[in-house]
């Protein structure tokens, strides 16, 4: 894998970083101690600037800057993951996997991401418990790709199940089901799917916000990014309520494009590219 420091790029890039970091710098230190006890705060993640997109789960951050190559976290350094160019990428039980511009799928398998055969997919995420999930581009179709498959693909072909609804957004977690967006931007969560069989209970409109997307964490938190790019965790969410029960305001210094959460703690990317590391 090769070492990252910074991730550096175009210079007027990097003034937008550095914008982000001076205003980050000044609502942090305005912000009352005392009001942000019970709150989410934030610093600078590692240094790794473009990030466009962030996945985090069982430990383990993976990232997509600019120019669409992937990027694991080790310590504070970043490394290099491949040579393939992707558009999204995620990380869970079931490995890395991540698709093309192409809407090709790939799973990252002895330190290169392999380009597997069958449906093209926009989205996949590898949250669940071992399952894959996907959404084809165009018809933002929903598919599942079964735990015995996705744990021991390699490569060619893939054979996945379809769901019953259509997504913009999907994101999933082991204990309390899946969360998607819809073309209206409206939030569905279904209760399970169960990882051998695809097989999932009906969805269940999320009352409240809309948002351009959300995403679920292994302990079963979710979080959600509005169209202008406010930031919202979802509460109350139980296995008898897996819906939750309100939407909570997380204050962030800048708007922010997309954001990842495992084992406490929240991951964001700003506009500019620049990523953040929050916890309570």
């Amino acid at each position: 894998m090769r070492r990252v420091p910074c991730g550096c790029g175009g210079e007027g890039d990097i003034w937008l970083v550095l914008l982000d970091l001076v205003v980050c710098g000044m609502f942090l230190r305005n912000v009352d101690h005392g009001a942000r006890s019970g709150a989410w705060t934030c610093r600078e993640a590692p240094q790794l600037y473009h990030v466009r997109q962030i996945d985090a789960g069982q430990g383990k951050v993976v990232a997509r800057t600019s120019s669409n190559y992937v990027y694991f976290l080790s310590g504070s350094s970043w490394y290099r993951l491949g040579s393939t160019t992707l558009k999204h990428v995620s990380v869970g039980p079931a490995g890395i996997w991540g698709v093309d511009t192409s809407n090709r799928v790939h799973k990252y398998v002895a330190g290169n991401f392999v380009q597997s055969s069958g449906l093209s997919m926009q989205q996949v995420d590898a949250g669940g418990d071992g399952q894959i999930v996907g959404i084809t581009p165009s018809s933002y179709s929903t598919y599942c790709l079964r735990s015995s498959l996705a744990l021991a693909y390699r490569a060619g072909s893939l054979s996945w199940s379809s769901l019953s609804r259509t997504m913009r957004y999907y994101s999933c977690g082991p204990l309390y089901g899946c969360w998607g967006v819809d073309s209206r931007s409206q939030v569905y969560v279904t209760q399970r799917i169960t990882p051998t069989s695809c097989g999932a209970t009906g969805w269940t409109q999320v009352p409240g916000l809309t948002m351009r997307m959300v995403e679920v964490g292994t302990d079963g938190n979710v979080f959600g990014v509005t169209a202008n790019g406010s930031v919202y965790q979802r509460v109350g969410i139980s296995h008898a309520r897996p819906q939750g029960t309100a939407w909570v305001s997380v204050s962030m210094c800048m708007p922010i494009s997309h954001l990842s959460y495992d084992l406490g703690q929240l991951w964001v990317v700003t506009n500019s590219g620049m990523l953040l590391q929050c916890s309570h």
